[in-house]
C-alpha cells in the first residue's frame, strides 16, 4: 500500500518561501505520477502542480505558475514543492497525491483530484504577517 507523508509546512510572511516535501513508500516510486493539491478553509481542494513519472513533464495551476516549482528525486522517493513569493491567497493545507502508476491518462487528467489514488495527510501552510 502506498503511503505519502508531507512535511515542510509552516508560517511564513508574505513574499517568503517554503519548500514542501513528500515521502513516498510502499511501491516503486519511479512508476508514479505525482501531484500537489491544496485546500483553503471553506473551499474545495484545488490542483497546484503535477509531475510525470519520469520527471520530464510538469504542470501548474495558473495562480502558482512562475512562483512554484515541482521536482522529484527518485533516488530517495521524494517529491518537492518549492514555493516562492507567497501571498495570503496561498494559505491552505497542501496535499501530496500519487496515481496507481503509469496511468496513461495522466497527461489529460493531471489536474483532477479523482485521478489520484493515494493521498497524504496534508501539511498546513499559513502566509501571514
Amino acid at each position: 500500500q502506498v503511503q505519502l507523508v508531507e512535511s515542510g509546512g509552516g508560517l511564513v510572511q508574505p513574499g517568503g518561501s517554503l519548500r514542501l516535501s513528500c515521502k513516498f513508500s510502499g511501491r516503486k516510486f519511479e512508476d508514479a505520477n505525482m501531484a500537489w493539491f491544496r485546500q483553503a478553509p471553506g473551499k474545495e481542494r484545488e490542483f497546484v502542480a503535477a509531475m510525470n513519472w519520469s520527471g520530464t513533464r510538469t504542470y501548474f495551476s495558473d495562480p502558482v505558475k512562475g512562483r512554484f516549482t515541482i521536482s522529484r528525486d527518485n533516488g530517495v522517493n521524494m517529491v518537492y514543492l518549492e514555493m516562492d513569493n507567497l501571498t495570503s491567497e496561498d494559505t491552505a493545507v497542501f496535499f501530496c497525491a500519487s496515481d496507481s502508476g503509469f496511468a496513461v491518462n495522466f497527461y489529460s487528467d493531471y489536474n483532477l483530484s479523482t485521478f489520484y489514488t493515494f493521498w497524504g495527510q496534508g501539511t498546513q501552510v499559513t502566509v501571514s504577517s
